[in-house]
């Protein structure tokens, strides 16, 4: 049929076979079907070739793989690379640009052998305007979405939608919703001065320069300032704005899809965003304006989290967070980020939770710290992972402080966790939670457990402590935190044995695949023809990053922040670092739409999928992902001996 790369035609009845099979084509009749077959020709891509740069490739044809598979990315002008999505047999490449008569808008390449049938440019925008359903179906599913959709295949095939809302914080960058360019002051104005600049723009921010220099941002002023600062507190008008203004500003690129900037606004406690576009500000972005773009809006849900009065208010809004994360994986997030919300959802209704407990029960004898360990320590949840979690508290300074923390403690435990529960966080099955007194101890106690599972001799002991390793702050005094982990630190130059430990025991579960690449499933029971890709798939991506985190002590929890850190500290290739992260988050996105899907049906969430109920695509990216972890034991091979 082709011979490397050569364009050849193809019969018209195999033409009009395929199309007849592929949205939007099988909505044509047959006669324009056999018109369209003898315009189209088929090419031959062998895997690995760059169909598409961005910004640099003319759109001559519109391109339907036959059979293969490409991949969509993004590489920076710091040249990394951000992958979109995967596009297998009947999808298609390049109407987006040929719609809007651009280049091409993404880099495109082939991830194995692909054969493409290719519609002439002009033949198909002849559809566009002749046909107003084929018309319609490009225009509203190929707008300005496709550019940063994520595993749109994988979507397709495992979602279905609700309504026709739309959502759109995968698909804008910020700068696209700079509504004017930035309105500036000199930091020696005066309070009165910038009110009036405010009001004369009706603007509900101002950003503060340097005096003589316009282009030197120093700091921001908003009207909830003028009311908190100014009018709350009885300050001179004629005072400089500099006195009231927030310094540094708080920054995000033009580029960056409004996603990011919620999540750095949320996580944060921030509400305007200063816009940065080759080193210059070019406005101003708000909560308010990225709320705007959907109706059901993760801030709007941030927001009514913040503003309850009683914890039961908090019970209805815990159950709307899985509705939040069905609308961002249906927009396109990938798995990074959608853990990334429910962590801050999440860690949202435990601060408010814990802040009104403490107004109820009084302030605490004595500092503490409420730990989250395991997958919230990671910040890698899915739908309603069981609790595990922890207190830290200061250590008393007599016996009439010890008494009285631990009376605090434990009755402050005990309700905490109740809560929880009615919000929808299960009890952990191995009760490690700060209702068990065992962990519910001063910082001394904690630096003690951490020193005998460091110097253990028995690696099993160890090995069911790991959970504790990826503890991080979740609500009060984060500096105890802070000191365990510089202990944990210390005390692992001293003792690294326990790494090999560690190591060992991640190099011995193997990846579900056999000689012959085929899935390694259950071969009986209730989960029958399935595997668990959590204990299977994902942990040990988990346990890899953990081990070498610790060795070089790296403070990062979350796996693919401390694969970042590994990278960038050379630990691991680049090479690997991006492998490892494609891996990592496709297995993730795997599970978090197998959970919610199950959760629609009314299933309980679990881990096992069926490999024989995922497309060929997804079937060739998961063993994919699975052969690196291979690659991820040849790495601590070399670091850790194996005999």
């Amino acid at each position: 049929m082709v011979v490397d790369g050569d364009v050849h035609s193809e019969t018209p009845e195999v033409v009009v076979e395929f199309l007849g099979n592929i949205m939007p084509f099988n909505e044509l009749d047959d006669e324009t079907l056999h018109q369209l077959a003898r315009h189209v020709k088929v090419d031959f891509f062998p895997k690995g070739t760059r169909l598409l740069t961005a910004g640099e490739t003319e759109i001559t044809d519109l391109y339907l793989i036959q059979q293969g598979g490409v991949k969509s990315f993004i590489v920076d002008d710091e040249g990394e690379v951000t992958l979109k999505d995967y596009r297998g047999e009947g999808a298609y490449i390049g109407a987006l640009p040929i719609i809007r008569g651009t280049a091409a808008n993404l880099d495109i390449e082939t991830v194995e052998d692909t054969f493409c049938f290719l519609l002439p440019r002009e033949i198909f925008l002849d559809l566009i305007n002749a046909q107003p359903g084929f018309a319609q179906y490009y225009l509203k599913s190929f707008s300005e979405k496709i550019v940063t959709t994520a595993y749109t295949e994988l979507r397709r095939h495992k979602m279905t939608r609700r309504g026709d809302e739309d959502l759109y914080l995968f698909s804008m960058q910020v700068g696209d919703i700079v509504k004017q360019k930035p309105r500036t002051v000199p930091a020696d104005s005066t309070i009165q001065q910038a009110a009036k600049t405010m009001a004369g723009y009706r603007i509900g921010s101002l950003l503060i320069h340097q005096p003589g220099n316009a282009e030197d941002i120093i700091g921001v002023i908003t009207d909830r300032d003028l009311r908190n600062k100014v009018l709350a507190q009885g300050l001179d008008y004629n005072e400089p704005v500099e006195t009231i203004m927030s310094s540094p500003v708080a920054t995000v690129l033009s580029q960056s899809i409004c996603f990011d900037a919620l999540i750095k606004m949320m996580s944060s406690s921030i509400h305007h965003l200063a816009v940065e576009q080759k080193g210059n500000i070019i406005g101003v972005v708000t909560s308010h304006d990225i709320m705007l773009l959907q109706g059901n809006s993760p801030y709007s849900l941030f927001k009514e989290i913040g503003k309850q009065r009683d914890i039961r208010g908090l019970y209805p809004l815990s159950q709307k967070i899985p509705e939040m994360i069905r609308n961002l994986i249906k927009e396109g997030a990938k798995a990074g980020n959608i853990a990334r919300m429910i962590s801050i959802l999440n860690d949202h209704i435990l601060e408010r939770l814990l802040t009104l407990l403490e107004d109820e029960m009084g302030a605490p004898p004595v500092d503490y710290c409420w730990l989250l360990m395991g997958s919230e320590g990671r910040r890698e949840q899915t739908f309603k992972t069981d609790q595990d979690n922890a207190i830290i508290y200061a250590d008393p300074a007599d016996e009439n402080q010890r008494r009285a923390a631990e009376e605090y403690f434990t009755g402050f435990a005990r309700k905490a966790i109740d809560h929880l529960v009615n919000c929808g966080y299960p009890l952990c099955p191995g009760e490690i939670m700060a209702v068990n007194p065992k962990w519910c101890q001063p910082a001394s106690v904690w630096q003690g457990y951490f020193e005998s599972w460091v110097a253990a001799p028995d690696p099993q002991e160890l090995l069911h402590a790991t959970i504790f390793f990826d503890f991080r702050a979740g609500f009060g005094k984060a500096s105890l935190a802070d000191d365990l982990r510089r202990h944990l630190n210390t005390i692992t130059k001293r003792q690294e044995i326990y790494l090999l430990h560690l190591a060992r025991e991640c190099m011995s579960g193997r990846a579900p695949l056999s000689f012959f690449k085929n899935f390694i499933v259950e071969k009986d029971g209730e989960h029958i023809n399935k595997l668990d890709i959590k204990r299977q798939g994902l942990t040990p991506f988990v346990n890899f990053a953990r081990v070498l985190a610790l060795q070089h002590g790296i403070n990062e929890t979350n796996t693919l922040s401390r694969l970042r850190v590994l990278a960038k500290e050379k630990v691991i290739t680049d090479e690997l670092w991006a492998m490892a992260v494609e891996a990592y988050e496709m297995q993730m996105q795997l599970r978090l739409i197998h959970q919610l899907n199950q959760m629609e049906s009314g299933i309980l969430p679990d881990n096992y999928i069926n490999p024989a109920e995922l497309s060929d695509l997804e079937k060739r990216m998961l063993r994919d992902s699975f052969e690196v972890i291979e690659r991820l034991h040849n790495v601590l091979k070399t670091i850790f001996p194996v005999g």
